[in-house]
């Protein structure tokens, strides 16, 4: 395998110096550009070492802007696609796009190898059958062969979307087997159709140009990451796991429920293979003195003495075995000695003393357990072999690594037990991995690749047993087999469509539903955060602890600590920081074992036994390599990590981390080296060879990074931050001086910024999402960050710049309400509209299943020829006019039931007036299916109305109160009304003063035709070299003849009078949030009930109405309003006649008597009819009351478990 490792490419925008406005000190450094991730130069070739990066070249891969412009709107390129893909927005889909192609490549080829023959044996013919994969491939998506009128054989994901498909293309295995040891032919197989991810090698997408991505329905900027399922984008979730193969010291009260004299201290090791599979090992601590073993085969736990899994991965004696134990700790120890001594007698307790008895008992005792899956001929011994192979420390392959492996972790154990060693945070970033989209689908292929098997194996059987004469096993009868096995199709549509996952397995997750999310696209901001998003876990959402949500001082520069949503999933939700990156290939580690032994390493087994206790222990990815003594530790890391930067005898993404001994407790020590995927790294700066290196999570906390270099310390500091906004989120970066805020107030940010109506998408035309938003009039804000234009963010604006007014005026803009212009209503301010799309499919209605794929139904679009009034907004095809409005009850669309020659017509059902946006016509996959299946999408203007929600971009949300008239509203001495009046009191509680200063600085900006910067920390106080914020645009502002302090002089819109008080008054860049009165107002009057309550059913879309709870009425009935308690507890809701009896006060005694015959007036007995209280067995005594019928259900209900409810009652 190669030795370049692959972390996202697009590192290279971001490991450039930080960069503030013209005043602020900047930091230059000589960055090499071989100190970046090898795919640079497989992109844009051999620079040579000595090319120092250009920033301010726009075609330079390390160009980051120093400042924001707005250049790139007058620019005569703008709108044209780029000559090239923006690497800044490419990185975010870059980890699950490198994951995928790691998945069908290196992945495939490692889970084929993995995969163990399948051996049984045919009871009929005692043959022996072994089973076994030998390739297997994914193509890309095609048409069905046998199509008519194919021109383009390739499928593009666009027509997915517009159809409503999914974006799928085929798997192919080659299997091989043999007959008694005789190979036979091999045969190929597909197992169907699973979807693909976009941008992915496999993707027909893969290496165009934004040119030709425009061409083929895509943006320029498609960076994928994503799969189409049913014409929906669906991304898998980033999920945060334990670190693997690295044995971690815990501490869990549960372990204790695991067995008698269980203690709740143990070691965990994540076991890891190449191919990413994965399997827990625990060993417990007794408290006894002993320890069990933990491992599990077939989702059940099994714990077994440590000392018998040691005996049965060697052939040592017990004296051997105990050496190996006691190497390395201190002789006066003498309790973890009777320990080991006590442990190594077990197995002779139960009359076991050799390595060969107890592997014959371990056979013995599990074979029953592995009998679904291990050949019933193998011996005791192989069978437990076979259990060692699957289950203890899978990511070693011999049992002599194994073996070192758990001497290890027995250590560690006893140096936890006697407050040696520290318990390690498993929520703690150093502990943690990343679950990335494609590992997860190549540990699913895995498994159904397995159960492929099994179901074949079960189909032989079963045609064996079946058979009538010969039951030989032919080519013949095995491709008549594989034809009757599963297919994986429907199991990863099902998978990425719901988010369930379809394994028996669980593959070492702690949840199996909530894997997949939709990848909404409300607008750009929530679109990009859905793939920088990483969660803990909805296992960790129902625990009752905060320790999981903490953030810790570990996470610093890979997990932001502003975006994180408030509320259930708070600090469990997590954004990755701008520059970290996600390994996601397995790097050739290979030459790291000779390179340590060059560097001073002792290998196992050539370390006396003296010089141990001075050493420290080196792993390597969960392998016991040798020693290396204290004295000369570090300076080892130290060369090793030279070389890693070089890259060519070790991978630039190794993770060295040295843990030293301490004289009080602390971790385990050691030299523990990385080099696996999935890890998190992010670049720093090398200060010892000024050049890039990438770090992991674990050795960051044992290095002294700065962040300027004024802060570093001379002989102790040794990296330094490549920028001061390393550790903010992609999102947190757009947040304009978010250091001039409270914190919570950028956390309401990063929340709201995903809820902004913006312009997500420039492919409207092309659009069948269920529903979109879209700002009609948006603008370029004048006061923003750097990040801004690096994520060129001005392609799909999410906001507009209003005129404010910071002045308490008409009392509608009290607490969090603003006031807007009516005029700046009426031009458009903030104007809004909702694209809404429904298929119509006519082979679901003619068959009446869903997803029929019925070629040939009587039904056909078309419109009524005699019907002359559906010409105004039904074409002769039965299909809607674009651009025609619709109103409630107006034709949407006709179709003709050719055998019964009869026309429908369905008409349009919602509230809302709308406009006809696009028709699309969808046939099938073989493109034989006549006009029977539209996509019709609708568009509803929305434009702002009192109630709808509106934000500032520091978190200052409000609601729009009431639209002013201009006339009534205060103006300038220029004549200036504002679209906008803010009330002043909003912020001293919130205390945003990055609102304030961009109410200044959008007012200069605006007049003398600039954009100001805007980026984190290029402000500050003047004792630390910075430029004052305030000071630096008050000065502009007086350039421009304004005052000094940003305030104007308003003259009242009522009298006409000049206000005595300066107002502030300047420009902000608002939000308006997809929050609107007309999705959520609920109003009712009559509707539907429950049937059992009769109360009104809940819910807007039922026509429901409004909860009304206990703390409700509590309010009305502190207010004192009786009445309407009364009206709408009681008369709106489920007033009830029913009949009491005022003698016994029952309200279930009272029966209707009806008499048997009619009397002589010929008057019906049912008008005759009286009502009789069946105890009192009077019929004057019962009378009718008005009550909740609620109450009669409790009375009977209560009465169902023989207690009587007695009402009292008064004549009036």
């Amino acid at each position: 395998m190669s030795t370049r490792a692959h972390v996202s490419p697009a590192l290279r925008d971001k490991i450039v110096p930080f960069s503030g406005s013209p005043a602020c000190p900047r930091l230059s450094f000589n960055l090499s550009l071989r100190a970046t991730s090898p795919l640079l130069f497989d992109r844009f070739g051999a620079l040579g070492s000595s090319m120092a990066p250009n920033q301010d070249d726009p075609a330079s891969p390390w160009a980051y802007p120093r400042e924001p412009s707005l250049k790139n709107l007058t620019s005569p390129e703008w709108g044209r696609p780029r000559p090239r893909a923006n690497p800044a927005t490419q990185s975010l889909g870059q980890p699950h796009v490198e994951s995928f192609n790691f998945m069908m490549g290196p992945g495939l080829d490692l889970v084929v190898q993995d995969l163990k023959p399948l051996l049984f044996r045919v009871p009929q013919t005692e043959e022996r059958i072994a089973l076994r994969i030998t390739e297997a491939h994914l193509m890309a998506p095609s048409v069905v062969p046998g199509s008519i009128g194919v021109k383009e054989p390739r499928v593009f994901p666009t027509e997915a979307r517009q159809r409503g498909i999914t974006y799928k293309g085929r798997l192919n295995i080659r299997c091989a087997y043999s007959v008694n040891g005789i190979e036979q032919p091999p045969f190929e197989k597909s197992l169907g159709q699973i979807p693909i991810m976009l941008r992915s090698n496999a993707c027909n997408l893969a290496g165009l140009s934004p040119a030709e991505l425009v061409a083929h329905g895509e943006h320029e900027e498609e960076w994928g990451g994503y799969f189409i399922v049913g014409g929906h984008e669906r991304i898998i979730r980033m999920l945060q796991t334990t670190r693997r193969n690295y044995p971690i010291a815990m501490q869990r009260p549960s372990w204790k429920k695991r067995g008698r004299n269980f203690s709740d201290l143990g070691v965990l090791l994540e076991c890891g293979k190449s191919d990413l599979t994965t399997n827990k090992n625990v060993l417990h601590f007794v408290t006894s003195g002993t320890s069990k073993f933990m491992f599990n085969f077939g989702k059940e736990l099994f714990f077994v003495p440590v000392v018998m899994i040691l005996k049965c991965l060697c052939t040592r004696s017990d004296a051997s075995i105990y050496q190996a134990l006691i190497a390395g700790t201190e002789e006066d120890d003498f309790y973890y000695r009777g320990c080991l001594k006590n442990m190594l007698a077990e197995p002779q307790e139960e009359g076991l003393f050799s390595s060969e008895q107890v592997r014959q008992y371990i056979g013995r005792v599990f074979r029953d357990k592995m009998s679904y899956i291990m050949p019933d001929w193998y011996t005791d011994e192989e069978a437990c072999d076979f259990l060692i192979d699957r289950a203890i420390c899978i990511h070693l392959n011999n049992n002599e690594d194994k073996f070192n492996m758990i001497v290890l972790m027995v250590k560690k154990l006893f140096a936890l037990v006697q407050d040696k060693c520290v318990v390690e945070g498993v929520d703690s970033v150093m502990m943690h991995e990343i679950v990335v989209g494609g590992h997860l689908y190549l540990q699913l292929i895995k498994e159904k690749l397995e159960m492929w098997m099994t179901s074949l194996k079960a189909n032989i059987l079963k045609r064996t047993r079946g058979a009538r004469g010969n039951p030989e096993v032919n080519p013949e009868a095995i491709q008549l087999c594989a034809n009757r096995t599963i297919t994986l199709e429907k199991m990863f549509e099902n998978f990425l469509g719901t988010g369930n996952l379809p394994s028996q397995s669980g593959l070492g997750l702690m949840q199996d539903s909530g894997l997949t999310i939709m990848a909404e696209n409300i607008n750009r901001m929530r679109y990009m955060s859905h793939f920088r998003a990483i969660h803990r876990g909805s296992f960790f959402q129902e625990m009752r602890t905060t320790e999981v949500r903490a953030l810790l001082p570990d996470a610093w520069g890979f997990v932001c600590p502003v975006h994180t949503p408030d509320g259930a999933p708070c600090g469990l939700l997590n954004h990755l920081t701008m520059p970290a990156e996600i390994v996601t290939h397995v790097p050739d580690a290979s030459k790291i074992p000779q390179v340590l032994v060059n560097l001073g390493m002792h290998p196992l087994g050539e370390v006396p036994e003296k010089v141990m206790k001075s050493c420290y222990h080196v792993v390597l990815n969960g392998k016991v390599l040798g020693f290396v003594a204290r004295s000369h530790a570090q300076r080892i890391a130290d060369k090793l990590r030279v070389l890693k930067i070089q890259g060519d005898r070790v991978p630039k993404v190794t993770e060295i981390v040295l843990i030293a001994a301490k004289s009080r407790a602390a971790q385990f020590p050691g030299m523990f080296i990385f080099t696996g995927a999935a890890r998190m790294m992010r670049p720093v700066l090398n200060l010892s060879v000024n050049e890039i290196e990438l770090i992991g999570t674990f050795e960051q906390v044992f290095m002294d990074i700065c962040i300027t270099q004024d802060e570093a310390y001379k002989g102790l500091t040794t990296h330094q931050e490549i920028r001061a906004t390393s550790f903010l989120s992609n999102l947190a970066c757009t947040i304009p001086l978010p250091d001039f805020n409270q914190s919570p107030r950028n956390m309401y940010q990063c929340q709201m910024g995903k809820q902004t109506m913006a312009s997500p998408m420039h492919t409207w035309h092309l659009n069948s999402e269920t529903k979109m938003y879209r700002l009609q009039t948006p603008s370029s804000p004048f006061f923003r960050p750097a990040h801004y234009d690096h994520i060129k963010l001005d392609d799909f604006p999410m906001g507009t710049n209003a005129i404010v007014a910071v002045i308490s005026y008409t009392g509608y803009d009290m607490e969090d309400a603003m006031i807007i212009n009516k005029s700046s209503f009426e031009r458009g301010f903030a104007a809004g509209s909702i694209y809404k799309s429904m298929f119509v499919d006519l082979r679901e209605q003619a068959t009446g299943r869903k997803n029929s794929q019925a070629d040939c139904v009587p039904l056909l679009f078309a419109r009524d020829p005699k019907n002359e009034t559906l010409g105004k907004f039904l074409d002769l095809d039965g299909l809607p006019h674009i651009g025609v409005p619709l109103h409630e009850g107006d034709p949407l669309y006709s179709y003709c039931n050719t055998t019964e020659g009869t026309y429908v017509v369905k008409r349009y059902e919602g509230k809302e007036m709308v406009f006809v946006d696009a028709v699309k016509i969808c046939s099938n996959d073989t493109g034989t299916s006549e006009r029977n299946r539209i996509c019709i999408s609708l568009r509803i203007p929305r434009n702002p109305s009192v109630g709808d929600k509106f934000a500032s971009r520091a978190g200052q949300k409000g609601i729009c109160s009431q639209k002013w008239p201009t006339e009534d509203l205060p103006w300038t001495e220029s004549g200036l009304f504002p679209d906008i009046v803010f009330n002043p009191h909003g912020f001293p509680s919130r205390m945003t003063i990055a609102m304030m200063i961009e109410c200044m600085a959008g007012k200069s900006g605006a007049v003398h035709g600039l954009c100001h910067d805007a980026t984190p920390f290029v402000f500050g106080e003047t004792s630390h070299g910075r430029v004052d914020a305030i000071d630096f645009f008050a000065r502009q502002l007086e350039k421009a003849g304004y005052n000094y302090y940003g305030t104007e002089t308003l003259y009242s819109g009522t009298d006409g009078v000049e206000m005595k008080a300066d107002i502030f008054f300047g420009i902000i860049h608002y939000q308006r949030l997809r929050h609107m009165v007309s999705d959520k107002f609920q109003v009712r009057s009559v509707g539907t009930i429950d049937q059992v309550t009769r109360q009104p059913i809940k819910g807007r879309r039922r026509g429901g109405g409004v909860r009304f709870g206990e703390m409700e009425r509590d309010s009305l009935l502190s207010h004192g309003t009786m009445f309407l308690l009364q009206d709408r507890l009681f008369h709106g809701s489920d007033k009830a006649r029913v009949k009491i009896c005022t003698e016994c006060g029952s309200l279930l005694s009272p029966r209707v008597v009806i008499p048997l015959k009619a009397n002589s007036t010929g008057v019906s007995r049912y008008r005759e009819h009286h009502t009789k209280c069946v105890i009192c067995d009077r019929f004057d005594c019962v009378k009718d009351i008005q009550l909740p019928y609620i109450f009669l259900h409790l009375v009977s209900q209560l009465a169902a478990v023989n207690i009587k409810i007695k009402v009292q009652t008064k004549q009036e």
